[in-house]
């Protein structure tokens, strides 16, 4: 959500305007918590009532200050933030401040133009709501977000020139349910999910999500994910073996049920990758982007272990 869709007109004033006219207009008001002041290069600044009272109130401030400009006592240097910026991200910007404009209004421009501001109050009720509402849409075992957000992000993505989906599973993710419980293999979803975090929600212009049991999905800017695919393959091989007994990582297998309903030995779980891109192929719809995934994902199946495969080459990589 975009902060200057909460925002809400605001006076405008000069910095030549007499505090004695900024003084009626608050008596007139008294409801305004704030007024902001046009600024010669289009950056606003504000005055706060609280601290326009303050600076009035003082036993020669009536008599130094009303008859002179509203500039003397303003705030040059207020938070702005641009119409299009998102609310969690301007609610950290705002809470950041000093604990002398802790509270005061959040300025918005639009193209370089004032175009309102937001209270406090306002802001922290709808960063309330939106997390609310964003949590409605979180697996709730990894916090991830999940099929319905996954959805919008492929939507906006595909709109680029450039951009990878990764559909990442667990091959025999069911056996190991199966050999050590639901218990553990809740906890190897969340440290996959930790591990996949690493790599791809703390990445600027990337997102992560969830898609439900051990499938989750990465989508990238750009086309450059060989490296990503291959670091975090490697650290799965290397954490997995945490969730294994010592006797089973010798063996490299469990013995398990496997989908013919006999038991039998399983391979270890692995990781495998199923990259679409736009180097080679337009997508139009996210249904097209799945269905060349799930035709990729079935190659990933055919290779023993973790592996990358991607989009129209096939290119395979293993785990180191």
């Amino acid at each position: 959500m975009h902060i200057g869709e909460i925002a809400e007109t605001i006076p405008v004033v000069t910095p030549e305007t007499k505090c004695d006219e900024v003084y009626q207009l608050f008596k007139t008001h008294p409801n305004l918590e704030g007024l902001a002041i046009a600024g010669e290069d289009g950056r606003p600044s504000l005055i706060m009532r609280a601290l326009f009272f303050q600076k009035i109130g003082t036993r020669y401030g009536y008599p130094v200050y009303m008859d002179r400009p509203v500039k003397l006592i303003m705030n040059a240097q207020p938070l702005v933030v641009e119409y299009m910026e998102q609310i969690t991200e301007v609610s950290i910007q705002a809470m950041n401040r000093t604990e002398g404009e802790l509270y005061d209004l959040v300025l918005i421009t639009l193209e370089g133009s004032l175009f309102g501001a937001v209270s406090i109050r306002r802001l922290l009720l709808t960063v309330a709501d939106v997390r609310a509402e964003m949590g409605i849409f979180m697996n709730p075992l990894t916090g991830l977000p999940g099929n319905r957000i996954i959805d919008e992000w492929l939507y906006q993505f595909i709109q680029l020139e450039q951009f990878s989906v990764l559909y990442i599973d667990l091959d025999y993710f069911k056996s190991y349910n199966d050999s050590y419980g639901f218990k553990k293999g809740d906890q190897l979803i969340q440290a996959t999910a930790g591990l996949l975090r690493k790599y791809f929600a703390a990445t600027p212009k990337a997102f992560l999500g969830h898609i439900g049991g051990d499938d989750f999905i990465a989508i990238l800017d750009h086309h450059d994910f060989k490296p990503v695919c291959e670091e975090a393959i490697a650290d799965f091989e290397q954490m997995k073996r945490d969730f294994y007994t010592p006797e089973d990582l010798h063996n490299n297998h469990v013995f398990g049920e496997g989908r013919s309903g006999q038991n039998h030995l399983i391979p270890l779980v692995s990781m495998s990758i199923a990259v679409v891109t736009s180097r080679r192929q337009k997508y139009t719809s996210v249904d097209h982007i799945v269905t060349e995934a799930t035709r990729i994902k079935k190659v990933c199946k055919s290779v023993p272990g973790s592996v990358c495969v991607a989009d129209q080459e096939d290119i395979v990589t293993p785990a180191d």
